[in-house]
């Protein structure tokens, strides 16, 4: 008589899009959704980077092959931006859950640098984006607590930073339309996952001696007195995906550093 398996197959046979799934903390989603079983499709701005993440994921999960697709969807130009969230989800076809981790160039300027049109694009892909993505997502998604929408944000929005306040804003707030998502989109789940540093190729443009100094600096001010790791957080965004009790919640996965 074979084992139940009450808690591993969640995932199985699941759609699952990740907008940003082709580096970082998005493809270390998919990675670990493919493991749960799950259909994965990645997307980001980039149709080249999206082919080169599918491929990787293919050789990595052979046995997943047919299991990996990808579409690139520029999230960052205003004019398009609704336009092309729906053009994805049009690719994507029938889901169950959407995951957002996408992100660009983080907009870190004083107050006093800040103008309309930079305090606008700074949120593009970070507040405004995530928005679309929900308001589109709920079209396709089965009207159940089995489906989901995740968004991110970054620890920021606990601990603010001098001379952040644009970001600041932007982070802090998507907390609050976290909550007011889960309501307008009921019973569809969404909920938000607050990263602290984790290491990822966000930093491979800093020089290796600086990034391994700024690194030390970073795991200095957490509990764990690590850096954050991909494979870890991930773990966060499959909670979300699973519990079918979660909604209009944060998750925090930050080493502690909010105590420190």
């Amino acid at each position: 008589m074979p084992d139940q398996n009450k808690y591993n197959s969640k995932l199985q046979g699941q759609r699952v899009l990740i907008i940003g799934g082709s580096a970082g903390i998005g493809y270390g989603v998919a990675e670990a959704s493919l493991e749960n079983g799950a259909h994965v499709i990645i997307s980001s701005s980039n149709e080249s980077r999206v082919q080169e993440a599918v491929s990787k994921l293919q050789k990595a999960y052979p046995s997943a092959a047919q299991r990996v697709e990808g579409y690139a969807a520029n999230m960052g130009d205003q004019a398009s931006l609704e336009s092309n969230v729906e053009q994805l989800f049009k690719k994507a076809g029938s889901l169950n859950h959407v995951v957002f981790t996408a992100g660009d160039s983080l907009a870190m300027m004083p107050l006093e640098d800040a103008t309309m049109d930079k305090t606008i694009q700074a949120g593009m892909v970070r507040f405004f984006a995530p928005l679309m993505v929900a308001k589109h997502a709920a079209k396709v998604l089965d009207k159940s607590p089995t489906s989901s929408i995740t968004l991110t944000t970054g620890n920021v929005s606990e601990k603010p930073i001098p001379n952040w306040s644009v970001i600041n804003g932007f982070a802090t707030a998507l907390q609050g339309s976290t909550r007011g998502l889960a309501l307008d989109l009921k019973p569809i789940r969404v909920n938000l996952v607050s990263p602290g540093a984790v290491e990822t190729p966000l930093w491979d443009g800093i020089p290796e001696e600086h990034r391994k100094q700024m690194f030390e600096s970073f795991a200095s001010k957490m509990a764990t007195g690590k850096i954050g790791q991909v494979e870890d957080v991930a773990e966060a965004f499959l909670y979300a995906m699973k519990d079918k009790n979660l909604t209009g919640s944060m998750i925090s996965t930050n080493g502690g550093s909010m105590l420190m």
